[in-house]
C-alpha cells in the first residue's frame, strides 16, 4: 500500500534536506540558518543593529507578545477578521481538533522570525519592485517556559504569518541588478554574514516597514488529531491575504492571488461566461501556462480553507473539456508552443496550482511551503527541516532568475507545474526526489502530453495513489520491486 503524498514528500525531503544538498539549492535565495534568525529577531535596537521581529517590523517593541502585537491598530482588522473565519469554521460542527484560538491573542505567545526568503521571481507582477521579500514567522505558545514541573508547556502552533515586502520603493535608488548581487554574494558567502545583512549594501538594508505591501496568513484551522504533527490525518487550513492600506495605516482583507472564487462563479452564470472568455483569450491562456498569470480580483475569492491531503481540484467543473480542446487546437493550428498546457488535464492542473490553495496542497510538509526553522529551543516537533519539496525544487529556477537580474539580462519568470521543476533548469536535480529519483512525482499511462516528462528513472516506476491516477493527483517513484 502506498503511503499519503503528503507525508511521502515528507520523508523523501528528510533524507536529503538538511544537508550539503539542501544547503546548495537554498544558496542565495533563503535565510534558514537558526543562529542568523535568532540574532536578527532578538536584536535590540541600536544604531546598525535592526530587529526583523514581527512586533519591530510592526512598530512595537521588538519583544512585544502576541496578543500586543494583535492590539495594534494596524493589525486590528486582520485579528478580526480572523475572528470571524474562525467563527465560521466552528458552525459547520465538524469532530476535528480546532486551533487554539486563546493561544493565539495570548500574553506568553511570541512570533518568532522562522525563516527570510527572496521572491525576486515574482517581479512580473509588478517590475518596478523587483519582486518580493518574505518574512515567515510562526507563533511559539507559553514562550521561553519549555517545562513545567518536566512537562513540556511551550508549543509551535500550527500557523505561519507571512510579511510580504516589496524588494524596492521608487524612491530606494539601488536597483533590481544590484539587489539580486547582494543577495547572490550572501549566499555565496562561506558563513552567513548577520552582522551586515541590515547595514546599507547589505541583503537585507530595504526590508524595512515602508516596504511592507501585506500580510499572508495560513492556519491550520482544524485536525483529525490532537497532534498537530500527524501528518496521515486530515486538516483543514484557513488561507488568507491582508494588504496594507496606506489611508488607513492598517491590514485589511483582499483577494487572494489567482484563488478562483469558484462557488460564486459557477452560481452566477454570466460572471462563468465572462471568466471563461477572459481565460481563454490567446494572452491570457499563454500567462497561465506560463505560471505568471494576474486573475482580476472580480473573479477571486477572499479566503481559502483547504483540506489536505489533497482529493480534488479547487477548479473542478468551470470548464468543459471540449472548450481546452478547442482552445488548444487554436494554438496548433498558428504553430504556437506551449510549455505546460497540452491537454485538459494538463489545464486544469495548472489553473489550480496556480491559486494559493492548489499549491500549498502540492508536495507541502503539513500545508505549508516554508515551516521555518525553531530556534527557540521551545518547541520540539516532527518538522526538522525547513522547506517543502516544491520550495527546494524550485531554487534552480529562482536562482537562474537573480542571476539575469544581476547581469541585466531578461529574466524568464515562466515555471513548471508546482509538483515538478522545470527539465531545462533542474540539471542538477535529476535523480532526487524532486526529479525522477525515489518520492517523486510521476503520470503514467494513460499517456497525457501534459506530463509527458513527468518520469523515474530506469530502476524505478510510477506507483499511483490508492484511488488512481487523476489530474490532480499523480504517482509517485518507487523500486520496481516494491
Amino acid at each position: 500500500m502506498i503511503a499519503s503524498a503528503r507525508v511521502l514528500a515528507a520523508v523523501a525531503l528528510l533524507s536529503l534536506a538538511g544537508a550539503a544538498h539542501g544547503e546548495a539549492l537554498e544558496r542565495g535565495l533563503a535565510i534558514d540558518n537558526a543562529a542568523a534568525l535568532r540574532e536578527l529577531d532578538l536584536r535590540e535596537t541600536a544604531p546598525g543593529e535592526r530587529s526583523l521581529s514581527l512586533a519591530a517590523l510592526l512598530g512595537a517593541s521588538p519583544t512585544a507578545s502576541s496578543a500586543e502585537i494583535f492590539s495594534l491598530p494596524a493589525m486590528k482588522p486582520l485579528r478580526a477578521a480572523l475572528g470571524r473565519e474562525f467563527d465560521d469554521y466552528a458552525k459547520r460542527g465538524d469532530t476535528l481538533e480546532m486551533f487554539d484560538r486563546a493561544a493565539l491573542d495570548a500574553t506568553d505567545t511570541r512570533f518568532i522570525l522562522a525563516g527570510i526568503v527572496n521572491r525576486m521571481d515574482r517581479a512580473y507582477k509588478a517590475p518596478a519592485s523587483c519582486g518580493e521579500i518574505r518574512l515567515i514567522y510562526r507563533p511559539i505558545a507559553h514562550y521561553g517556559q519549555r517545562t513545567s514541573k518536566g512537562v513540556a508547556t511551550s508549543m509551535r502552533l500550527p500557523m505561519t504569518m507571512n510579511v510580504v515586502l516589496n524588494v524596492r520603493n521608487p524612491d530606494d535608488a539601488s536597483s533590481c541588478a544590484d539587489i539580486a548581487r547582494r543577495w547572490l554574494a550572501f549566499g555565496d558567502a562561506p558563513q552567513p554574514a548577520t552582522a551586515t545583512l541590515t547595514a546599507k549594501g547589505g541583503a537585507l538594508e530595504f526590508v524595512t516597514p515602508p516596504h511592507i505591501a501585506r500580510i499572508e496568513t495560513n492556519i491550520q484551522i482544524a485536525h483529525a488529531s490532537a497532534n498537530p504533527n500527524d501528518f496521515a490525518a486530515r486538516a483543514d487550513y484557513l488561507m488568507k491575504v491582508f494588504d496594507y492600506d496606506p489611508a488607513s495605516k492598517a491590514f485589511t482583507e483582499s483577494a487572494m492571488e489567482n484563488q478562483i472564487d469558484r462557488d460564486r462563479i459557477l452560481a452566477d452564470t454570466s460572471l462563468a461566461n465572462d471568466f471563461r472568455q477572459w481565460l481563454l483569450a490567446p494572452g491570457n491562456f499563454t500567462a497561465l501556462d506560463r505560471g505568471v498569470i494576474l486573475v482580476p480580483d472580480k473573479y477571486l475569492a477572499k479566503r481559502a480553507i483547504v483540506t489536505t491531503p489533497a482529493s480534488a481540484s479547487n477548479t473542478q467543473e468551470l470548464f468543459d473539456n471540449i472548450e481546452i480542446v478547442e482552445t488548444l487546437a487554436k494554438f496548433a493550428a498558428k504553430n504556437a508552443v506551449l510549455q505546460n498546457i497540452n491537454s485538459p488535464a494538463g489545464f486544469e492542473r495548472r489553473l489550480n496550482d496556480s491559486a494559493c490553495a492548489g499549491c500549498h496542497q502540492t508536495r507541502a510538509i503539513g500545508g505549508f511551503h516554508f515551516p521555518g526553522i525553531d530556534w527557540s529551543g521551545d518547541a520540539p516537533g516532527f518538522v526538522v527541516t525547513p522547506a517543502s519539496p516544491h520550495f527546494f525544487g524550485d531554487q534552480p529556477r529562482r536562482r537562474d532568475i537573480l542571476s539575469a537580474f544581476r547581469d541585466g539580462k531578461p529574466p524568464d519568470f515562466s515555471r513548471g507545474f508546482s509538483a515538478r521543476p522545470q527539465d531545462n533548469r533542474s540539471a542538477e536535480l535529476g535523480g532526487t526526489t524532486y526529479l525522477n529519483g525515489w518520492g517523486a512525482q510521476c503520470y503514467a499511462q494513460p499517456a497525457d502530453k501534459s506530463f509527458a516528462s513527468w518520469r523515474c528513472e530506469d530502476s524505478l516506476t510510477c506507483q499511483p495513489p490508492s484511488g488512481g491516477f487523476s489530474a490532480i493527483r499523480a504517482g509517485l517513484c518507487f523500486p520496481k520491486a516494491d
